[in-house]
């Protein structure tokens, strides 16, 4: 089964058909920046030119960087407040004129990842977290999704953990690796802490560097791994939403 992928995030907006039974691009992907603001209309304008550039009819997954239930956005960190309340399945579906499939954007990538990468065949507890805009969470046991965790919002130190450890507080601060990874290590301890998952896996752009900075993670007692799907691990989950197996509406 084939279906379109789209990955919508804080910076920019991903999409590519993909292969669901394997798990892959069956086309270089394509990115538009993000519309700042990031109303819904424009945001639906961009969807609605990606399905387009794919002459695209078929299955569509979409994805959405907060909490998603049954088509409706209910958080909005990362994009605009208007988001909040929306059925973003109607108003997506409007747009490209055909049914969408819309979740989470770190569930999407976790499942991609249990499925075709770093998480396949590990039961027990499994924690993905996307370190991008924001930071995004995706917490699996025994292979099932406990969707919308959103743990990228927790306090740290009396702030958004986000806010210090996202891939875009390190640019904005102009942290170096080092430094930034003591950040993270201190993140992943409080998370090791509440939830003891045997595996973490690091996904989002910043997975494509982990030389750089999980060898530096220290005293943290789950396996720490990148994401195998690197940065498509969010389009590849996101076509695989809407085949009946992954149905999260």
């Amino acid at each position: 089964m084939h279906a379109l992928g789209i990955d919508i995030g804080g910076t920019g907006i991903k999409a590519a058909p993909v292969d669901v039974a394997v798990g892959t691009l069956l086309a270089e992907r394509q990115r538009i920046e993000t519309p700042h603001p990031a109303r819904p209309d424009a945001v639906a304008g961009v969807v609605r030119e990606l399905v387009a550039a794919f002459e695209w009819s078929g299955p569509i997954g979409v994805t959405f960087p907060g909490v998603v239930v049954g088509g409706e956005t209910r958080t909005a960190a990362n994009l605009d407040a208007a988001w909040v309340g929306m059925n973003a399945r109607e108003l997506l579906g409007r747009a490209v004129g055909q049914p969408v499939r819309v979740l989470n954007d770190a569930d999407a990538a976790g499942i991609a990842e249990m499925a075709f990468g770093a998480g396949k065949g590990i039961t027990g507890t499994v924690l993905m977290l996307t370190f991008g805009t924001g930071i995004g969470s995706a917490l699996f046991t025994d292979g099932k999704l406990v969707a919308n965790t959103e743990f990228g919002h927790i306090h740290l130190h009396g702030h958004d953990a986000e806010t210090r450890v996202s891939d875009q507080a390190r640019e904005l601060h102009d942290l170096s690796w080092g430094k930034w990874a003591g950040r993270v290590q201190d993140y992943l301890q409080y998370m090791e802490a509440l939830l003891s998952p045997e595996l973490i896996i690091i996904g989002g752009g910043v997975s494509k560097k982990a030389d750089k900075f999980v060898p530096l993670l220290e005293g943290i007692r789950a396996t720490i791994v990148p994401a195998t799907l690197r940065n498509d691990a969010g389009i590849v989950g996101a076509a695989m939403a809407t085949t009946p197996a992954y149905v999260t509406e």
